[in-house]
């Protein structure tokens, strides 16, 4: 798989900076937050509101010219995998962030991804975006073999597992991805979680809907 960024939808300068560290490090929420903490002078942070547009964007530049290295990959139990997805957009369109958690057979969780998804942007697309984030974090770094995808979403689910075209606009780069992801991996099939349903990818998708929302930067 490429190490070049996920597509994203419009975001402003300085959310897709920080799309760019979270990349840099495979999409791991926890490693690209530490790093941007860090790089921000005095105590401040990514969320920290005494933080300005002007002090993030020079750490996020400053992170992005050094280099970023992705956080060792733990090994699994075996070629099983769950991977929880989840998309959240605050306006439906707006903000929009995308979660995914990848769990080994024992469900322990080997990584707990995030992204920013577009600045107005659907939920539809957020969950497309979550299942391509998930997946192609899980061909990246390990080789699956079976695969249970839990998702809420009934239209990614149609769409993909049922075979109907896609009828969301505008999301025909995401669902070619997702295709051609889940083509490589063996034996894969969904469960459809319910809205009272644990989804531990929910808290990812809701921090990228976070840095989906902040502005001009």
């Amino acid at each position: 798989m490429s190490d070049d960024p996920l597509p994203a939808e419009h975001l402003s300068d300085l959310a897709a900076l920080v799309d760019e560290v979270l990349a840099g490090v495979g999409y791991e929420v926890a490693a690209a937050t530490d790093a941007i903490d860090d790089a921000v002078p005095g105590y401040g942070g990514l969320f920290d509101p005494d933080t300005t547009p002007a002090e993030l964007r020079r750490a996020l530049e400053n992170l992005l010219a050094s280099g970023l290295a992705r956080p060792p990959v733990p090994e699994p139990t075996s070629d099983a995998f769950v991977l929880y997805v989840d998309g959240s957009s605050r306006g439906n369109p707006g903000p929009a962030g995308a979660g995914a958690v990848i769990m080994d057979a024992a469900e322990d969780q080997l990584a707990r991804l995030g992204r920013p998804v577009g600045s107005r942007t659907g939920n539809n697309t957020a969950e497309y975006v979550a299942l391509q984030l998930g997946l192609s974090e899980l061909l990246a770094r390990y080789e699956p073999r079976e695969l249970e995808v839990r998702i809420d979403s009934m239209t990614v689910i149609r769409d993909v597992w049922g075979g109907n075209d896609p009828t969301e606009p505008g999301v025909e780069t995401y669902s070619e991805a997702v295709a051609a992801a889940l083509s490589s991996i063996p034996d894969h099939q969904y469960t459809h979680l319910a809205d009272s349903d644990p989804n531990p990818a929910d808290a990812l998708a809701t921090v990228g809907a976070d840095i989906a929302a902040f502005g001009p930067g």
